[in-house]
């Protein structure tokens, strides 16, 4: 036996029916931090920039190593 059900509601309607908090404060201060940051980073270069993705992204140094591997080796299989 199969059973659908389609649910037709906002993400905030799912958010309260499923109990989950409202995160959108949290959200907000983030995004504003990292509005500022980038202003402060766009002068010095882009290596401040990754720099500060690496300490606030939610990739470690080892996340952004895998990613940054498997872009090297995608650029060089499109040669």
């Amino acid at each position: 036996m199969k059973v659908t059900v389609d649910v037709d509601c906002t993400p905030e309607e799912a958010r309260r029916f499923l109990g989950l908090p409202d995160l959108s404060a949290v959200h907000e201060a983030y995004i504003e931090k990292m509005k500022s940051a980038l202003g402060e980073a766009a002068a010095p270069g882009p290596e401040a920039f990754a720099e500060m993705m690496k300490a606030w992204g939610p990739m470690s140094e080892a996340g952004l190593g895998m990613w940054r591997q498997m872009l090297d080796q995608m650029g060089k299989a499109g040669r």
